[in-house]
């Protein structure tokens, strides 16, 4: 039977492997082959310059995911299949460490070379990739002092999340993963809350909205829509990229985000356009529902780890001696995905969905016509986004349509009826 559990788990690990590195080969194949070609809907619109600088940083991108992605998938076969976890399990056990100690120490550690394994594609990403196209603007310093607040941030929530898991795990009998199921959603519901007033503001500096045409336009929006915030915010995402963006955060009353990046590229009416479509999120309530989406799956999965538990076949395969709760949930956490890779591409089609639908919203609030396509095609511009992905990957991959599909339904959307 472990010989068996193996098989199997290697198996799916190697499809999900082939299927996310084949459709990343194909996107690859048909950026290279485009050049600086404008697709026929954008011609006009967008400039060939534009699309061969698009197509550049798509494939600079799907390079140094391939390579960060064979090194993962080494890394992740590597830790399960060589013994290491069962040797770190008893190294730990012999220093007389035990239940929750044990059970925290083991999982801190496990997870550690994974974070060591990153840094080296994330100074690449930034301080190469981005920096070759114009858009890194953070220093080494303010690099690692962000990755010394993660770190430390991360321990700060971290630890006692895992010590609590812990307990809900060995303390509340067989009906431990319902039980923990409903703290990890109230732990989530409280970051939510806690995010954009206490974490957010270790990383970025928050100012309200300064009074002018902007402001006024957008809060005259907001109260057309009935929507009420807790204030408009610029973030200064200048500091560390060229990038732009808004979101909101919040479940209730959301607070408003508009990068600094984005404020500077768009019109009023664009930026009208951006909020409004953010407004639609909200208003068709697609943030409670995605809430609710992860709920039900954090239920799932942790009934199927509760399974998973006390099945001594599984330790065996992967050279533990007894079952345990973090041999449990390390094994889990490392090969759960090969076996949920397919669910991909129901999440993007869902994701996708909503797009259209808060597009649709945002066409029929904002009056001037063209606002939120105009919007699109600077935030496609000035990101650098592909203007044509291969159709299987976008539809496996991206939780936003193509530009070229965004302009479509924005047109017919904009059509009368």
């Amino acid at each position: 039977m472990p010989t068996l559990v193996v098989a199997v788990f290697l198996a799916f690990f190697a499809a999900e492997y082939a299927v996310e590195t084949g459709l990343l080969l194909l996107n690859l194949r048909r950026a290279r082959r485009s050049g600086d070609a404008v697709p026929a809907p954008l011609q006009g619109v967008v400039t060939p310059g534009s699309a061969a600088r698009s197509r550049d940083y798509t494939l600079a991108n799907g390079r140094l995911a391939l390579v960060s992605g064979a090194w993962s998938a080494a890394l992740t076969l590597a830790v399960l299949l060589s013994g290491l976890l069962p040797w770190l399990h008893q190294a730990l056990a012999a220093r007389g460490l035990a239940g929750a100690h044990r059970f925290v120490a083991f999982l801190v550690l496990v997870s550690a070379p994974f974070w060591v394994a990153g840094l080296p594609f994330a100074l690449y990403r930034t301080f190469v990739l981005e920096a070759r196209f114009g858009f890194n603007r953070t220093t080494p310093a303010l690099w690692l002092k962000d990755r010394a607040k993660g770190l430390l941030l991360s321990a700060a929530l971290g630890l006692p999340l895992l010590y609590a898991v812990y307990g809900f795990m060995a303390l509340t009998g067989r009906a431990w993963w319902l039980w923990l199921a409903g703290f990890l959603t109230g732990v989530q519901i409280l970051m939510v809350w806690l995010f954009p007033t206490l974490i957010a503001p270790l990383f970025n500096r928050f100012q309200p909205l300064p009074e002018g045409p902007l402001k006024e336009r957008l809060e005259a929006l907001a109260r057309a829509a009935r929507f009420r915030s807790r204030g408009l915010f610029v973030m200064d995402a200048s500091r560390r990229s060229g990038h732009g963006n808004a979101y909101f955060t919040g479940f209730f009353r959301p607070r408003i985000v508009l990068f600094d990046t984005l404020v500077a590229q768009m019109t009023v009416p664009e930026a009208a356009a951006v909020l409004a479509h953010e407004i639609g999120h909200y208003q068709k309530r697609h943030v409670h529902r995605r809430l609710a989406l992860g709920v039900a799956g954090q239920v799932v999965t942790l009934w199927a780890l509760s399974l998973l538990v006390p099945w001594p076949p599984l330790y065996r395969a992967f050279g533990f001696a007894a079952p345990s709760y973090e041999a449990a949930l390390a094994l889990f956490s490392l090969g759960g995905g090969a076996f949920t890779f397919f669910l991909a591409p129901v999440a993007s089609w869902l994701s996708r969905r909503h797009e259209y639908q808060a597009d649709r919203y945002a066409v029929a609030l904002v009056p001037e016509p063209g606002a939120l396509a105009s919007a699109l095609v600077k935030l496609n511009r000035e990101n650098l986004a592909n203007l044509d992905p291969h159709p299987w990957y976008s539809a496996w991959h991206y939780s936003h349509p193509t530009l070229v599909e965004r302009l479509r339904a924005i047109g017919e959307a904009g059509r009368p009826a």
